[in-house]
């Protein structure tokens, strides 16, 4: 039984609640009441349960109206160069005297100051984030809410092209679709809302100009991939758990490489695994081709039909399992390579927030794994025959049967390959190692 004061308390979106109340709560044997209207919906002779959906539609119509007043307001306030946003840039802080007025913040403004003089002296973004990652320069998140974050590229640019450093207040760049759905979508430029002199300037006017005019802060088209790979979007860094891409090498070599690294190369973060991408295809493609040719094809659905083929997530949790046990072996040796001098505190601390990172993504990993072994679903047998049978009948697979077929290749550091299929009873039908 599910009991309301009333109606609008279930929902006030006319679709949902009809949803629950004429199929969901019938389907499941629920009885729903609500008190102030009358409504019990196991009352067949009660007149109130039909104008039920009447009454729905009302506080539709109430949400629908209060939101129009809300975003009036709000667009009002805009106007006016109040600030309404929730996050302010990095150099400012909410008044807290005024909410809607930004009050420069000492400490912030001086990263932002020395990002624009680097800028102006015509220092590039990508060794502007160099210099702020090896001298160890906070991040927002890093100050605000501790988090360990890097400074990239994509920040960098956005802090040298916003006005806000200038004392401009721009608004309603961005706007949800509508009351009901909450993504946000960008909005063109003439709805935005452009104020000048709304709070104190950290960058003076001139500089900012002169540094728009640099091809540093310039807004480029990105040009189209020029070369598309049969494994693109699905290679993973096996250590780092960022995505791999693939690069030009030496003659008609192609190399893969880590994102992550490609980007923090000084910062030590990751490893390149820039191994030969051709090599890699050709052991993947022969590693599919040979399971599902030696796995006859009516063995296969017949033991999905009797649900013989499981996958072995407990194999998978013992293997992050021991993953997180070596962590920890680690974490302890380095703490009495502290104590013995062996390393600095300065090191020690650096190594051991980068091994407890690792502990919390590997219990992230091991609580998935869980919630994967107990939510463990029945797959469309016909769907698993028909790309496998796809897949073994053409000559050169195409990527968009591979993004159908596999979720993930991680690829580790020693040439190991692991591959998440996205049905998940053949992620364990053969269980062996894959190098190249």
């Amino acid at each position: 039984m599910v009991i309301t004061k009333d109606l609008s308390r279930l929902g006030r979106d006319y679709i949902e609640t009809g949803e629950y109340v004429e199929k969901w709560f019938p389907e499941k044997n629920v009885r729903y009441i609500s008190v102030n209207d009358g409504i019990d919906t196991f009352a067949t002779n009660n007149g109130n349960n039909d104008i039920a959906p009447f009454k729905s539609i009302l506080n539709d119509m109430y949400s629908k109206d209060l939101s129009k007043k809300i975003r009036t307001a709000l667009h009002t306030m805009q106007s006016q160069g109040k600030w309404v946003g929730s996050k302010t840039a990095l150099g400012y802080q909410k008044d807290v005297n005024d909410k809607n007025k930004l009050v420069i913040c000492e400490e912030e403004a001086e990263i932002v100051r020395r990002i624009f003089d680097m800028a102006y002296l015509g220092t590039g973004i990508g060794e502007i984030k160099n210099y702020l990652n090896l001298n160890n320069i906070p991040t927002t998140n890093r100050m605000r809410y501790g988090k360990e974050t890097y400074w990239s590229t994509r920040t960098i640019k956005k802090i040298l092209t916003n006005q806000v450093y200038i004392g401009v207040t721009v608004q309603n760049k961005r706007s949800r679709i509508n009351y009901k759905n909450r993504k946000l979508r960008a909005n063109p430029k003439e709805q935005w809302y452009v104020v000048e002199n709304t709070h104190p300037a950290i960058i003076d006017k001139s500089q900012f100009e002169a540094i728009q005019k640099m091809k540093i802060a310039q807004n480029y088209e990105r040009i189209g991939k020029k070369n598309h790979f049969l494994l693109d979007g699905l290679m993973v860094c096996y250590e780092c758990k960022h995505k791999i891409g693939v690069k030009k090498g030496k003659g008609n070599r192609w190399d893969m490489i880590c994102n992550n690294y490609r980007k923090n190369s000084k910062l030590n973060i990751c490893t390149a695994h820039g191994f030969n991408y051709k090599k890699l295809e050709m052991a993947v493609l022969k590693y599919i081709k040979q399971l599902f040719l030696k796995v006859n094809q009516e063995r296969v659905e017949l033991n999905i039909r009797n649900s013989n083929i499981k996958c072995d997530y407990q194999k998978m949790q013992e293997k992050v399992k021991n993953e997180m046990i070596t962590l920890n072996n680690n974490l302890d040796k380095m703490y009495l390579d502290q104590l013995n001098q062996k390393i600095s505190s300065q090191m020690y601390e650096r190594l051991s927030k980068k091994l407890q990172d690792e502990m919390k993504q590997k219990e992230l990993e091991y609580l998935e794994l869980e919630e994967l072994k107990n939510n463990s679903e029945e797959e469309n047998e016909e769907e698993i025959k028909k790309v496998i049978d796809e897949f073994l009948k053409l000559e050169e697979p195409t990527g968009e049967l591979m993004r159908i077929l596999i979720h993930k290749i991680e690829i580790h550091q020693d040439k190991q390959i692991d591959i998440t299929f996205n049905f998940r009873k053949l992620n364990h039908i053969e269980n062996q190692d894959l190098h190249f």
